[in-house]
């Protein structure tokens, strides 16, 4: 891990963004897959899966996470996942917002894959990352 111990704390914030490209037909049944409320569920998974950011991407900083939150878009072609994590640390908080945003996606993958087979995770990118001294 790169030593981070002389750094100040600092207030940080980044959001991220995926998107799960899928059928107009697979969109209009989210929230009746045989498998449950799959917006819910992929919303809940996503700041889980922040919280282990540190236990699933080798060498990263466990942080003390203050805020993880994940939005999920529905458009007709898909949805859009914008997941954003904030901590006051020595490091930022990028990769909890991507980990985020990325096992969303999965989730609503993993929940839909019966019904379609031509689903797409795709952008999966980092959107916003601020550092405030404090």
């Amino acid at each position: 891990m790169v030593d981070v111990a002389g750094k100040p704390l600092s207030r940080r914030r980044a959001v991220a963004r995926a998107r799960l490209r899928m059928a107009p037909e697979t969109v209009a049944r989210l929230a009746e897959l045989p498998k449950g409320d799959a917006l819910a569920t992929a919303r809940l998974a996503g700041i889980m899966a922040a919280k282990r950011t540190s236990e699933l991407i080798p060498l990263c900083h466990p942080l003390p996470l203050t805020h993880v939150g994940v939005d999920l878009a529905v458009e007709a072609d898909g949805v859009v996942i914008l997941a954003n994590a904030e901590t006051v640390a020595q490091t930022g908080v990028e990769m909890e917002a991507l980990v985020a945003a990325s096992v969303a996606a999965l989730t609503l993958y993993d929940m839909a894959k019966a019904i379609d087979k031509a689903m797409v995770v795709e952008a999966v990118e980092l959107v916003e990352k601020t550092k405030e001294p404090l």
